[in-house]
């Protein structure tokens, strides 16, 4: 499947790809705490936030159709925090498995890198969802904590996992982006 793959920024034609990836995770999983899936006009929104931040959101694509997605925004408003993203990457539910993850993780951390970030941030639902967690870890995150049963869904407590990565200089030294 990478043969053909190709990574590259969303458009606005790839949002209804995107909403029903999203919408599977949601009515389905544990990786997304949300209850009920948002609609295709509240996904244009979210994405418009991202992009007007100057943040990068990328799909993996192949043939005109999402394979999955994966995009970086703030983690935190404060502005100490201007220099930390979180990340959230989405593979369509019948393509997982199929090492279409992990690229794209790979594409958003470089662009990340590129934009002069220095931290990013995972926060994977659930701590069964092994695979998004060994993905994460294949890209040089680490896990540094765990939130205990945080989310009820689905009839159960959720933990949240974090995980994180340098981009960049990280921490080495100060931040050059604007504040």
């Amino acid at each position: 499947m990478q043969d053909s793959m190709t990574i590259r920024a969303s458009s606005d034609d790839d949002l209804r790809d995107i909403t029903a990836i999203y919408a599977h995770h949601v009515r389905f999983g544990t990786a997304s705490f949300e209850l009920a899936p948002p609609s295709l006009a509240e996904m244009t929104t979210r994405r418009a936030a991202i992009l007007e931040r100057g943040m990068p959101y990328l799909v993996a694509a192949e043939g005109g159709a999402v394979l999955a997605y994966a995009y970086a925004g703030p983690y935190r408003a404060r502005p100490a925090y201007a220099d930390t993203v979180e990340n959230s990457i989405y593979v369509r539910h019948d393509l997982t498995g199929r090492g279409i993850g992990r690229p794209l993780l790979a594409a958003l951390v470089d662009a990340c890198a590129d934009l002069g970030l220095r931290q990013m941030i995972a926060v994977v639902g659930d701590s069964g969802n092994q695979p998004s967690i060994r993905l994460h870890e294949r890209c040089g995150f680490r896990q540094i904590g765990t939130l205990c049963s945080v989310g009820w869904k689905h009839g159960r407590w959720l933990d949240s996992v974090l995980l994180q990565r340098a981009l960049g200089q990280g921490d080495r030294v100060p931040p050059t982006r604007p504040h």
